[in-house]
């Protein structure tokens, strides 16, 4: 089974651009918190820390997708190394404002500028589908791994840009983050010979999003299954204070990414079962399922063992998805089309930090597991509902020419 995993590296360059679009992404775990950790170490309150790393966020979210609609239509390498370089300025920028203490106003506007970071993440896919394109075992194993590597990304990065920022100073996390985007995305783009073709297609002059059946759907499913996971993050942490050993919400939070990374893992030797919208459906209903323990945990050493299971249909969801969205989308805005997905899931992330610290201000830490269980559900409600739709829709594909 894990054979699959061996021959995806088969064509030559495939090794090399992997691993340079996991060193290109690591920034994008590290930029959020470590804006956060530099402005609070700097003096600044929590709220403007805040309220700076979302702007950043919400920023990437918008300008993600049309710096991936322009890798689609000039090539990868063509777009990437001036995003990338103006993204470095940004955060430099900012964590120069953020020492010099400048008005408030050039933090937003340096984080806002940061929001030009490529989405590395779809970047490397659009890469693995070109490469294993007549092979749809070897592209599911691809991106089996890739979702793999996330979860690495999303335990690594945070804790490497806030020991940076705690014990040298507080900007050395952001420039940290800045020098990895910069030499990731420069091996990424030394790899030519593995770069998408540019081919044509018709691209509207309006609108920002393209006219793909089926991709707000599952944009929404994305959003929603980010709102679950951000929430999850922010809970087990006020949960873990409440009994008294906050320390314990990393290890807790690690066994959560376990779950999730293994069952990735696991997913992609075991290669494609049934028809993609029914995985992604059974997907999306066993998170909703295993989010229901979370309200009941009687204490960490329990919640730790529900994390992990509930953690288990996290990869398969996001793996799935992106499966679905090289399906949909035409080749000529692939790319563009998985970072409208990525775009959702970072929205969902932001809503789900907010929504379960109020309500667990309003109510309590056991209650806050709530928000895990709504968002999850209504990622499950909406993929049900849109089924036919999907499912109708990728026939339609498979039958074109």
């Amino acid at each position: 089974m894990l054979s699959d995993y061996r021959r995806i590296f088969s064509p030559p360059g495939t090794l090399l651009f992997c691993a340079a679009g996991f060193v290109a992404r690591l920034p994008q775990s590290m930029t959020g918190v470590g804006i956060v950790t530099m402005l609070s170490q700097l003096g600044a309150g929590y709220r403007l820390a805040g309220s700076v790393s979302a702007t950043q966020a919400l920023a990437a979210s918008a300008i993600g997708p049309q710096i991936s609609r322009l890798a689609d239509r000039h090539g990868q390498r063509a777009v990437a190394l001036p995003a990338m370089t103006a993204t470095v300025a940004a955060i430099g920028a900012l964590a120069l404002c953020a020492r010099r203490g400048t008005a408030d106003w050039t933090l937003y506007l340096a984080a806002a500028a940061a929001g030009c970071m490529p989405s590395m993440g779809a970047f490397v896919r659009a890469r693995w589908a070109e490469v294993h394109r007549t092979s749809a075992r070897l592209l599911h194993a691809a991106y089996s791994l890739e979702s793999v590597l996330d979860e690495v990304v999303y335990v690594l990065g945070p804790v490497l840009v806030i020991t940076l920022s705690t014990r040298i100073r507080p900007e050395a996390g952001p420039l940290a983050a800045a020098l990895l985007l910069a030499a990731g995305v420069l091996l990424f783009a030394a790899q030519r010979r593995t770069q998408p073709p540019v081919r044509l297609a018709p691209f509207p002059a309006r609108g920002w999003a393209p006219r793909v059946p089926g991709l707000g759907l599952l944009v929404l499913t994305q959003t929603a299954v980010g709102a679950s996971y951000g929430s999850v993050d922010v809970v087990t942490v006020a949960f873990a204070g409440a009994h008294h050993d906050k320390a314990l919400s990393g290890l807790l939070l690690g066994g959560y990414a376990l779950g999730s990374g293994l069952a990735g893992a696991a997913l992609g030797a075991i290669g494609p079962r049934g028809a993609i919208t029914t995985r992604l459906l059974v997907s999306v209903c066993a998170m909703a399922v295993t989010s229901v323990p979370l309200l009941f945990a009687p204490g960490l050493a329990v919640l730790g063992v529900m994390l992990f299971v509930a953690g288990m249909s996290l990869a398969p969801t996001l793996i799935t998805t992106t499966e679905l969205v090289s399906h949909l989308a035409p080749a000529a805005r692939l790319t563009e089309c998985i970072t409208w997905t990525v775009s959702g899931l970072s929205v969902g992330l932001a809503l789900g930090y907010a929504l379960a610290g109020w309500v667990v201000d309003a109510a309590g830490a056991s209650t806050g597991y709530a928000v895990p269980c709504v968002a999850a559900a209504l990622a499950a409600s909406t993929v049900a509902l849109a089924l036919p739709r999907l499912t109708h829709v990728c026939a339609q594909r498979h039958a074109s020419p």
